[in-house]
């Protein structure tokens, strides 16, 4: 592989300059877009000389136009036309970044007779079908139901295609769709040009390269400091205990009202409750998370996006790729299951050459060994305290609110069991040990005094993610570093004294 290398967010490479269509350069000047940030200077002429691309670069790089110009420029110079098919396929992960580079290729093509279509997941099928046999020249598609068209929708001509773009690859792995992706290069012309950008080098990432690309130039942009996170990013985390989290967190909250906050949690349910919460206690919040439909989830994007001000709960459906202006904090109230995460959460704010933000990591106690993992990937955090006296004691308000409103209770509930499953199938288990939990506490931060009785009938100790769906044994000790808590016949709620209400029930 040929490599590149480069220091500056931007580059001294003007769009006026470069070897691009006049219309094309109208509609970049429309966008307020006149300089190549460091991906699109290094990228851009490299793909319009028709080589295949592997680019690696981090989130909020500019990567979005460093693939979408030349190849909206490449439909342009061969008059390719909707009686064509479909010349160029871009696949991304999720449905909102989907969505967002559909957004841009819509603005380049303003001036240009080139047609594009969106088809994603949750989407109505039948009216993307009917655009594919009219033709759409340039396709921008999630995984799925860009694999449902190839193989079901007979209109859809795909036979003509000149260029292919894979797009965060690497989250495309992860979230469980190696399969789809295999067999979607399987069914594409095997003439065509293809560029991959991931955040992230891993070994399926590895493996979609050599199956997809040919003889790639590398493209790997990096910052003069080395770290992984953008320079203007301020970092920190907090040590909060389990039963004084939520209370840290609504105190944080009700503070930044004017701020533009993005908070994450682990699971969708958890997502769902603090919603609920927070909208019914004056504390206006929208959310984006996978059980939310689809025209829910764009119009949620679309409102925060335009907004100054505003608090978003999401889970990593939106972590990836998306380009928020303007956010102020980004608060990961569930640490991520993996580091390389904690990279795409934040990635939300300090975006651009010269964005600023702030993150903010909430950790109990003894997920403190997870900072380890951060700085050996170049994560610089500092430590905050908050002063106690300072902090919102809601406690008492909190868990009566649970106990007299139904919806809510069942709400909290779903939030607690979701929230105990998605500890367990954490990767990092000698830092997320489900088996160290207080389970007490961990349910006042739900708002209960004593714990629900939870099922946990999982049967691996993998994550369950997309495709791995297969549960997680809370009786597969293996799985886990020892925690000195003592599951057995014997003491089945893994107690540790008298006075431990644990309700783990098998």
């Amino acid at each position: 592989m040929e490599g590149a290398n480069s220091t500056d967010f931007f580059s001294n490479v003007s769009f006026e300059q470069s070897a691009i269509c006049d219309q094309l350069k109208r509609a970049l000047k429309d966008m307020n877009i006149t300089t190549m940030t460091e991906i699109q200077a290094k990228s851009i002429p490299r793909i319009l000389e028709g080589k295949d691309v592997l680019g690696t670069a981090k989130t909020g790089s500019g990567k979005t136009l460093a693939f979408l110009v030349p190849a909206v420029n490449l439909l342009y110079n061969v008059e390719f036309l909707p009686r064509n098919g479909t010349g160029v396929i871009v696949i991304s992960p999720t449905r909102e970044l989907s969505l967002q580079i559909y957004e841009v290729c819509r603005e380049l093509c303003k001036y240009l007779p080139q047609t594009h279509g969106l088809v994603i997941g949750g989407a109505n099928r039948r009216n993307e079908a009917d655009k594919l046999n009219k033709g759409v020249n340039i396709l921008i598609a999630t995984p799925g139901r860009l694999l449902d068209h190839l193989q079901n929708t007979k209109g859809f001509q795909y036979g003509n295609l000149l260029s292919l773009v894979i797009d965060e690859a690497d989250r495309i792995l992860e979230i469980g769709f190696e399969e789809e992706m295999n067999q979607i290069i399987k069914l594409l012309p095997v003439k065509r040009q293809t560029s991959l950008f991931s955040a992230t080098q891993t070994t399926k990432v590895a493996d979609l390269v050599r199956l997809s690309l040919r003889n790639p130039v590398l493209i790997k942009c990096k910052t003069s400091n080395n770290t992984a996170t953008v320079s203007g990013l301020e970092q920190g985390y907090v040590i909060a205990s389990a039963n004084e989290r939520f209370l840290l967190l609504y105190t944080f909250l009700k503070k930044n009202r004017e701020n533009k906050v993005m908070v994450f949690f682990s699971s969708c349910m958890s997502t769902k409750f603090h919603e609920e919460l927070f909208n019914y206690i004056d504390l206006s919040c929208s959310s984006i998370h996978g059980k939310k439909k689809q025209s829910s989830r764009m119009q949620t994007y679309y409102d925060f996006c335009s907004s100054k001000e505003g608090l978003l709960l999401c889970t990593d459906v939106a972590a990836r790729g998306l380009d928020i202006p303007n956010v102020d904090w980004i608060i990961q109230y569930d640490p991520p299951d993996d580091p390389k995460e904690y990279i795409h959460r934040v990635g939300r704010t300090a975006r651009g050459a010269n964005g600023t933000g702030k993150a903010l990591l909430f950790l109990l106690p003894e997920e403190v060994q997870f900072l380890q993992y951060l700085k050996k990937m170049n994560i610089p955090l500092n430590e905050y305290t908050f002063s106690k006296n300072k902090i919102a004691n809601v406690q008492n308000q909190l868990e009566r609110l649970i106990e007299k409103n139904y919806h809510l209770h069942c709400s909290a509930k779903d939030a607690y069991r979701a929230y105990l499953h998605s500890y367990a199938s954490h990767s990092i288990k000698d830092t997320f040990n489900v088996y160290s939990l207080d389970l007490q506490q961990i349910a006042k931060s739900f708002g209960f005094t004593t714990p629900p009785k939870v099922e946990l009938n999982l049967k691996s100790g993998g994550k369950v993610g997309r495709k791995n769906k297969s549960n997680l044994n809370l009786s597969n000790k293996k799985a886990y570093t020892s925690s000195g808590h003592k599951f057995s016949a014997s003491n089945p709620y893994g107690k540790r004294d008298p006075n431990d209400n644990r309700q783990f029930v098998h």
